[in-house]
């Protein structure tokens, strides 16, 4: 459920509307009346909750039983940086999955041409950079970018591991039944 004010600025942000007193940010940029700098801002608290909150969506493989850990050890690129996590039992074709998410301002000036010509297109050109920088990971692992924009867009990579992950969780409620025929009353 979300409180009041937290309503208001994102319904406000939907309809294009003023939200907030034009003022200067503590990174020193002016903010407008529409308050989107928050959205891309380096400095922005939101920022890093946005990221964790995809990382919680993520692990939450675990309901559909496949342990993972998040910044695994050893998978480091040659900017020291790691990926968000890697599944610790094989995902797919005997591989584990590693994944690196990344949340991106659909209004920024930088995305705003093309986001405004083709939904999503901000998340799915920031899950091809993440490509770009995961390109030396070893090929025993399966690499999947996930790009999801600030007003809620995800990127082509992240949707499909999201609609594979529902399949999952979804088949991990049906019950386990004895042999082929009990498995017809189990559906």
């Amino acid at each position: 459920m979300l409180d009041h004010t937290t309503l208001s600025v994102v319904i406000g942000i939907r309809l294009g509307a003023s939200i907030i007193q034009p003022h200067r940010c503590h990174c020193g940029d002016s903010v407008d009346t529409y308050g989107h700098h928050g959205l891309s801002c380096s400095r922005s608290a939101g920022r890093f909750s946005r990221h964790s909150t995809i990382n919680d969506i993520i692990r939450s493989l675990a309901t559909a039983h496949v342990r993972a850990v998040l910044e695994p050890i050893g998978l480091a690129r040659s900017d020291g940086k790691r990926p968000d996590g890697m599944t610790l039992i094989p995902w797919m074709l005997g591989k584990s999955l590693v994944w690196d998410a990344t949340c991106v301002d659909t209004l920024a000036a930088s995305h705003i041409q093309a986001t405004s010509s083709m939904v999503g297109a901000a998340a799915t050109s920031a899950e091809q950079a993440k490509r770009r920088k995961y390109e030396n990971l070893d090929s025993s692992f399966i690499f999947v970018p996930f790009g999801v924009e600030t007003l809620g867009p995800w990127g082509q990579s992240g949707d499909l591991a999201i609609q594979r992950g529902n399949a999952a969780s979804i088949l991990g409620t049906v019950p386990r039944c004895g042999g082929f025929e009990d498995d017809l009353d189990c559906i």
